[in-house]
């Protein structure tokens, strides 16, 4: 008998900390991805001694302490402890994730993140692949060269790969018609396209990029009295700026017509969280609907007095609520979402509550393994109290069944 199945939409392979180095091309190895450890006295009492310091183009510096929920090992280029701790979180399966190396997979400098990406792809066949009973990983496919996207996306296809894994921003709008060879390389070799958090947008050529200025704002501001403003400013920061991203995305993907001519194509949007998903799917279809009581004749402009009364001469004024009926697209912007589009989900008992709305298939969870922002090591507490009251069913469907079923997991067998 087949229990629930319980799948993360959100891991991390934490990379060898040499990978890029010793494999890049020599000529790019002194601008690779890397890492390097070291030990300090505590800051605090009681506090880590174990850090680790990056060193990449635009990231040059960003350091963190040691990720203690595994409770200190590394699990880097070890699947199997990644299934350990899985299995210790209650965890059946996982999309995983690159860690440090999205850092300088989706940069301004072509040659460089290609070959970041060709280098990780490859590590994947040697270390992940041979797991894909429980772990699949995303491909990361950098979009600087069209023509270099396709072919990547052919190879890792080739290996056994069913997921790609796309910058959250990217250096061309999503709707822009040349990606569309993308989207069919993607549909034709069956790798559903997925986008994490905090990628893209990387200048290789400035010493510090916009995210390093923001992880050392963020270490000031804690470290900071909080008064009126930090208060208002940092709710400011996460509830309007920080869904922003996401949202963007699937209005580009949708308003370029993309799940219109890829129906078989899903994307997934990870480590976004998903409260503002409700909001976004009700504003998309309100943007291209005249309301109860609105009048549809309502002209609205500026008048030119000078020239005739005519629609060709006075071309600033329009009937406003007409551009409402030009949605060009046969299903509604919701009708989209809920058929092609996976959003994934944390702590997030807003995202679970309005879960009828959006749709269950549009909401999937992640623990985000390892990282010390989620839920491992915490995962069977959070789904116990976030899931209390839903129906079995439906708790089935956000936590596995979807995610499963587009991945390929099997549901394990009760012992």
């Amino acid at each position: 008998m087949a229990r629930d199945l319980i799948v993360s939409a959100d891991g991390h392979i934490l990379e060898p900390m040499d990978l890029f180095k010793t494999r890049l091309p020599k000529h790019l190895r002194d601008r690779g991805v890397w890492e390097e450890e070291f030990e300090v006295e505590p800051l605090v009492e009681g506090g880590p001694r174990h850090y680790r310091k990056l060193h990449t183009p635009g990231f040059e510096g960003w350091t963190i302490s040691r990720y203690r929920e595994t409770t200190g090992r590394i699990p880097e280029g070890d699947p199997e402890m990644i299934l350990e701790d899985l299995t210790e979180d209650g965890v059946d399966a996982c999309l995983m994730h690159p860690n440090l190396s999205l850092f300088g997979l989706y940069s301004d400098d072509h040659e460089l993140s290609m070959a970041h990406a060709r280098v990780y792809n490859d590590y994947l066949v040697e270390r992940i692949l041979p797991y894909s009973s429980r772990i699949r990983p995303t491909c990361p496919i950098p979009i600087t060269d069209v023509d270099e996207a396709v072919a990547e996306i052919e190879r890792v296809a080739r290996a056994g790969f069913r997921a790609i894994l796309l910058p959250a921003t990217p250096p061309k709008p999503y709707w822009s018609p040349e990606y569309d060879r993308i989207w069919a390389a993607a549909q034709a070799n069956g790798t559903h396209v997925f986008f994490h958090v905090a990628t893209g947008g990387v200048k290789v050529g400035k010493p510090e990029s916009s995210t390093m200025r923001t992880v050392v704002n963020m270490a000031q501001k804690v470290n900071d009295p909080m008064d009126a403003k930090g208060a208002a400013g940092r709710m400011i920061e996460q509830c309007v700026y920080a869904p922003m991203a996401p949202q963007r995305i699937m209005a580009e993907l949708i308003g370029g017509g993309v799940p219109e001519r890829f129906p078989e194509l899903h994307f997934g949007l990870i480590e976004f969280n998903a409260h503002w998903l409700v909001s976004l799917m009700g504003s998309m279809d309100k943007a291209w609907v005249i309301g109860i009581g609105q009048d549809a004749d309502w002209w609205l402009g500026m008048w030119d007095g000078g020239r005739p009364a005519t629609v060709t001469d006075q071309s600033s004024m329009a009937r406003l609520f007409l551009l409402n009926e030009k949605w060009p697209y046969p299903l509604k912007p919701s009708e989209y979402v809920r058929r092609q589009f996976h959003v994934s989900f944390q702590d997030d008992p807003t995202a679970v509550a309005c879960r009828n709305i959006t749709g269950l298939s549009t909401i999937v969870w992640g623990n985000d393994y390892p990282h010390a922002e989620g839920t491992f090591r915490g995962s069977q507490q959070l789904i116990a109290t976030q899931f209390a009251g839903v129906p079995d069913a439906e708790r089935a469907t956000i936590l596995g069944g979807t995610l499963g079923g587009l991945l390929g997991f099997e549901a394990p067998v009760a012992a």
